[in-house]
């Protein structure tokens, strides 16, 4: 009875093992500078894809710290935040993870590094909810294109202005008229999700909305 306990054990033991590393293996190594991508469930994030005819409302940067592995994103404020943290706060826990083609050859540990000093820059600076093209409030995909940007001197998706969205729907009407009044910046250089998610200079290293 006792060999026939110990070789149950064993094998409970060993099936355990396969789950667990089947479940540390669901997801691929992240890198620092990978892209990430959730929808937000806030009625801004809702008129956002709306007006970006985009089901991303929120992006961010990973950002490793040993083995671990963390966001830097644009709420309120501006701060790191736990990957698995930030990843339950999208519907239905989905993203998706963008990386830079050649990010062997371009993201240096030298660019690393000034990336991550532009990135401590924005640290605990406010959400910037009116979209606007300056350092004193930063927004999420903002943050992310003004530190490729800076850092590697790259743009990572094409700015656009205001005016260049769909505002036509009642959601994104009634998200303006709170903001702006009658005063919208029709004109104001701005840089969304869905514009850095398409940019060809990306791949998609993983996602959980399905093959993309």
């Amino acid at each position: 009875m006792k060999r026939v306990l110990t070789a149950l054990l064993a094998i409970f033991v060993l099936g355990l093992a396969i789950v667990l590393y089947a479940f540390k293996e669901e997801r691929p190594p992240l890198r620092s500078g990978d892209v990430i991508f959730q929808t937000s469930m806030s009625p801004q994030c809702h008129a956002v894809r709306l007006a970006t005819h985009s089901q991303f409302s929120h992006c961010g940067m990973i950002w490793k710290k040993g083995d671990k592995d963390y966001v830097l994103e644009a709420v309120q404020p501006v701060k790191v935040t736990p990957l698995n943290e930030w990843i339950s706060h999208g519907e239905g826990k989905k993203y998706v993870v963008r990386r830079l083609k050649n990010a062997d050859n371009i993201l240096t540990p030298t660019v690393l590094q000034k990336m991550e000093a532009e990135g401590k820059k924005m640290l605990g600076k406010s959400y910037d909810g009116y979209f606007e093209w300056s350092d004193d409030r930063i927004y999420c995909s903002e943050l992310v294109w003004k530190i490729y940007k800076r850092a590697a001197g790259i743009e990572v998706g094409k700015l656009q202005q205001i005016r260049d969205f769909d505002l036509s729907s009642e959601a994104v009407k009634q998200i303006i008229r709170e903001r702006y009044g009658d005063k919208l910046p029709e004109n104001e250089t701005v840089i969304s999700p869905q514009s850095i998610y398409e940019s060809s200079l990306f791949v998609t290293v993983m996602s959980k909305y399905g093959k993309k």
